[in-house]
């Protein structure tokens, strides 16, 4: 992060702009939806994550044996199930996590477009009196 000092010219500008109670509201709202996408922004790298582990486990049961049983994990136990019904349980289970992923980057993109909305408005009534950089 950069911090400067303020120069002469931007400290006696004395353009103070009165905050209204619709200013305040933007302000506050902006300030939510940063809080809500910093949230999301967590989930979703968690849900990649689990999308990977996914995929590398779909990669290793290509390499197993046939008729053997593999352990398949189901809330905090592991089941031996055939590979072929893992293979199935893995795959809805890949494309569950892949449709949540898409769900969060929809919300994500939403929240970012609202909070562009949002930076514009409270530029061009605050200009530089204002910073809204995330």
């Amino acid at each position: 992060m950069n911090r400067r000092m303020l120069e002469k010219d931007d400290e006696a500008t004395g353009d103070e702009v009165e905050v209204r109670r619709e200013d305040q509201d933007r302000i506050n709202k902006f300030s939510s939806l940063h809080q809500r996408q910093l949230l999301l922004d967590e989930d979703l790298k968690a849900k990649n994550k689990e999308k990977e582990e996914l995929d590398d486990v779909t990669m290793e049961l290509e390499l197993a044996d046939e008729d053997e049983n593999v352990p398949y994990k189901i809330g905090d136990s592991f089941f031996h199930v055939p590979l072929s019904q893992a293979q199935e349980m893995l795959a809805s289970s890949t494309t569950r996590v892949e449709e949540e992923v898409s769900e969060l980057e929809d919300k994500i993109g939403s929240i970012k477009e609202e909070m562009q909305q949002l930076k514009v408005q409270l530029y061009a009534r605050f200009g530089k009196s204002i910073n809204l950089e995330t």
